[in-house]
């Protein structure tokens, strides 16, 4: 089936209508592609469902049968899934882009999460999936009560992104010019495995005091650097935090060429003023592991430095 079909459209109202039995809430993508196909605020008139104000995609998807169905008589749209008001937390599994700079035997995101259940000690969850136009996988979870999770994009590891608040997926049935999304197999939506809601939940909020670094040994000003690097993530704005422990990270990882310091006390210390800020545990670790490899290939000798 292709876009160009004459039952495209009623097939892709029927897939949006199966979404929507399963409580998902749905909204229009542009025909062909994964782009929403709503107007943006610029454009809004301030009418229909944006009488009060203008409402964006995650705030205007639906369960209204009514609604869907004469959204999908219009035109072959695809099928956007709202994830958070859907109570859905997906995990993106990508391959890497023909495009990329990687090399040809880069891991797709399928491998990459296989091997981080096998970090963990546990069994890649069986769980509703979609096959993605790519060739990626879409696994599909339950989000868990009383949390609120957000998009995450690579903190679990490469090619592996989430989508919860703030985000959608091409819902299955749903055809683009590379490919169709399509379920695979009929296992039900499973709830998120505890293991994954810890290392995707924000770490709580901690009264703010001295952070107390372990003790090692190391020079004197490599541990008076990192002590002080690390009270600039834990002091970093909101908006800056992760970005602050990257180039904190970074700074720092010159001691640890220099052989002044042990890397795994390094990645301990911004673990915790990270977290200590409020970033995931699997966004602090990504974070922290980028910056320091990338330091240690940068560092220039003592002497030049």
């Amino acid at each position: 089936m292709t876009q160009h079909d004459p039952d495209v459209k009623r097939a892709l109202l029927d897939a949006a209508l199966r979404a929507t039995e399963s409580g998902w809430h749905v909204f229009p993508l542009r025909p062909g592609t994964k782009r929403p196909a709503l107007h943006g605020e610029a454009s809004c008139p301030g009418t229909g469902p944006c009488a009060g104000g203008h409402r964006k995609w995650e705030q205007r998807a639906t369960t209204d049968v009514g609604r869907i169905r004469a959204t999908w008589e219009r035109a072959p749209f695809n099928v956007g899934i709202a994830t958070g008001p859907s109570g859905l937390v997906v995990v993106d599994l990508d391959v890497p882009k023909q495009n990329d700079n990687s090399s040809a035997d880069t891991p797709c995101g399928a491998t990459a999460f296989k091997a981080l259940c096998e970090r963990t000690g546990h069994a890649v969850p069986a769980t509703c999936r979609v096959r993605t136009a790519s060739g990626g996988q879409h696994l599909y979870f339950t989000a868990p009560v009383g949390v609120r999770l957000t998009n995450t994009a690579g903190s679990l590891a490469p090619l592996v992104d989430t989508r919860a608040w703030g985000g959608y997926v091409v819902g299955p049935d749903s055809i683009t010019p590379i490919g169709p999304y399509e379920a695979v197999g009929d296992a039900p939506v499973a709830p998120l495995p505890a293991w994954l809601v810890r290392l995707l939940q924000p770490a709580p909020a901690r009264p703010a005091e001295p952070l107390r670094l372990p003790v090692v040994s190391g020079s004197r000003a490599a541990r008076a650097a990192l002590a002080a690097e690390c009270a600039v993530v834990t002091a970093s704005p909101d908006k800056q935090r992760n970005i602050t422990l990257n180039r904190c990270a970074f700074k720092v990882g010159r001691f640890v060429a220099w052989g002044d310091i042990p890397r795994h006390v390094v990645e301990e210390a911004f673990q915790a003023a990270g977290e200590a800020r409020g970033l995931t545990a699997a966004e602090c670790r990504s974070t922290v592991q980028s910056a320091l490899n990338s330091s240690l290939r940068k560092a220039r000798s003592r002497d030049a430095a």
